[in-house]
């Protein structure tokens, strides 16, 4: 498994780092590759609703191995994955939840949530740059 708890750690200081750095608080979660929990951290005193959310986001985008946001799109009706949600109650159609990759392969997911739309992408889009940046040292 390569999500240990000092990757995990190290991940969740990014994301602490990167909401300080917009002035925001937010919810960190680390799902593994099957969507089973691994981290959650809420920091400061972000949204109440981003403690269910932001491990839903996480979940998302490692069974579906796609960006929550990406996931929404699809579930529209009409669209190939309509009403997912429906099927499966922890899946989360918020944006901020984004899949992790090591060679090609699902590692797990990510999931942010406590600032805008905008801001959860922008921190989880710096915690996949720092989780990359790991990974090669």
């Amino acid at each position: 498994m390569i999500l240990i708890d000092e990757l995990c750690n190290k991940l969740a200081l990014a994301a602490r780092e990167k909401s300080q750095e917009l002035g925001i608080d937010i919810s960190f979660a680390i799902c593994d590759e099957n969507g089973l929990l691994k981290y959650f951290q809420r920091f400061g005193e972000a949204l109440v609703l981003s403690i269910t959310l932001v491990p839903g986001k996480a979940y998302t985008s490692a069974i579906t191995q796609s960006k929550t946001k990406d996931v929404a799109e699809w579930a529209k009706e009409g669209n190939p994955l309509m009403a997912i949600q429906t099927n499966d109650p922890r899946i989360t159609l918020v944006a901020g939840g984004y899949p992790l990759f090591v060679n090609g392969k699902i590692a797990g997911g990510i999931g942010v949530g406590g600032g805008t739309e905008e801001q959860d992408c922008k921190i989880a889009e710096y915690i996949l740059y720092k989780f990359n940046e790991l990974l090669t040292k």
